[in-house]
């Protein structure tokens, strides 16, 4: 675009407001601003008679047309409105030529903010959409300002000569804007139909957590990438052209990126054979807690301090893992005790059965046992195990009971705990050490 075609413009700009102290353009104006106060009116209005009482003791009324719906309905309306009113203008022969403009600016602001309804109610608030809504009103704004100016052919042509090429592929400024325009909105709209997707799979409870995860992770890979495949098309570069470019991703990938390619494709084979699905229990090393969800790259497990740990998928393939929810959620727990030997080591046994018995978490099937495991040093050794079914609400704090319960049950029934002992073998003492006896004379 010269320095002519600029200087043309701000000229037919200049010509433009020169010419608008007429009796013609000051009745299209008057003519706008009346359909837009009538349009604001009619739709704050309505907002507010077209309204439903809240179930329950408020009596509060809600609006039907919340805010945000109606900053999309005012210009909707307005656009009726003045497309209406233009009709007329054209039928008649009358001048409206602002009322055109009116038009295309109504019709740029209903989109825009039609695009920025279906973005928020669909997308979380984020500094990101914010920035992208910003980006995307700049650039339409001002291309519908050269576009009304009869400018906007130049600038497609000057953003077109703007170019470079590489071997075959001529890539220019213009078709690299309308590359990453088209792949926002297709990877915007690939990004929602896979949530919606996903929403919908939820609702198959007959399908395991596994196989949903999976087709939701599958299906979302593969809309991206369709999105970037139909970009790049749409923009005119020949996707065989970039054989040599994949050619060098798949070195890449088996040098430099093997460690995420493996966690990747570790996760997949995760989700695949079921071994792990989310909220079971596992320890994995020295952590131990409940699997909170599956990603691509990383497993997160939550443990009981509230710790989220993020564990590569690849540890999960080639380490050992413990699943205590895997196929039976039945597990044994043993807690040992020791008492002296002065006391009887049946009734202890039978009173550590009685404890197994009345706690709620212990399962009657298998049963309880309570077992003398050998004479030790300070006292009998005993132990009582038995089964529960949920070991995701706590292995610890079941021990810790049955601990306290051992002990006041014992306490009440003159049970003793030894105390350590330890014999003092003496060969030889010190000169001039002597031991005194106790005994008498």
């Amino acid at each position: 675009m010269s320095m002519n075609r600029i200087t043309q413009f701000f000229s037919q700009l200049g010509q433009t407001l020169s010419q608008l102290n007429t009796t013609e353009n000051w009745s299209q104006l008057g003519l706008i601003a009346v359909i837009l106060l009538c349009a604001w009116t009619i739709i704050r209005i309505a907002g507010r008679i077209m309204t439903k009482r809240t179930i329950g003791q408020q009596t509060r009324m809600r609006p039907l047309a919340p805010r945000p719906l109606q900053r999309v309905l005012i210009p909707l309306f307005s656009l009726l409105l003045l497309a209406g009113a233009y009709l007329f203008f054209s039928l008649t022969h009358e001048p409206a030529d602002l009322l055109y403009i009116a038009n295309v600016m109504l019709l740029t602001l209903t989109g825009l903010r039609s695009l920025q309804y279906w973005l928020r109610k669909h997308f979380t608030d984020s500094a990101t959409l914010k920035a992208w809504e910003r980006f995307i009103s700049m650039v339409v704004w001002i291309a519908v300002i050269f576009y009304l100016s009869d400018l906007l052919p130049a600038l497609l042509a000057f953003l077109d000569s703007l170019a470079i090429k590489i071997g075959d592929i001529r890539i220019s400024l213009l078709s690299a804007i309308n590359l990453v325009l088209l792949i926002a909105v297709l990877f915007t709209f690939a990004i929602w139909l896979s949530a919606f997707l996903e929403r919908r799979l939820k609702e198959y409870t007959h399908l395991s957590s596994n196989v949903r995860a999976v087709l939701t992770k599958v299906t979302r890979y593969f809309l991206i990438a369709l999105s970037i495949i139909i970009a790049l098309n749409a923009v005119g570069i020949d996707l065989t052209a970039l054989t040599v470019f994949g050619g060098a991703l798949g070195v890449g990938l088996g040098f430099g990126l093997q460690r995420i390619a493996s966690n990747f494709i570790s996760g997949f084979l995760l989700l695949f054979d079921r071994s792990i699905q989310p909220g079971d229990l596992v320890r994995i090393g020295d952590r131990l807690g409940q699997v909170q969800e599956l990603r691509a790259r990383y497993l997160v497990v939550r443990d009981y301090d509230g710790v989220s740990t993020l564990i590569p998928n690849e540890n999960l393939i080639t380490s050992e893992v413990i699943n205590w929810s895997y196929g039976d959620s039945k597990i044994r727990l043993k807690v040992p005790v020791e008492i002296s030997y002065d006391n009887d080591p049946e009734k202890a046994l039978a009173l550590l059965l009685q404890i197994a018995t009345r706690h709620p978490r212990i399962l009657d099937d298998p049963p309880a046992m309570a077992l003398m495991l050998q004479y030790a040093a300070n006292g009998i050794q005993l132990e009582i195990s038995f089964w529960i079914d949920d070991p995701q609400n706590g292995m610890g704090s079941l021990r810790s009971e049955i601990n306290i319960a051992i002990w006041h049950e014992f306490k009440a029934n003159n049970i003793k705990f030894p105390s350590p002992q330890h014999d003092i073998h003496i060969k030889e003492l010190p000169a001039g050490v002597h031991l005194r006896s106790n005994e008498p004379g």
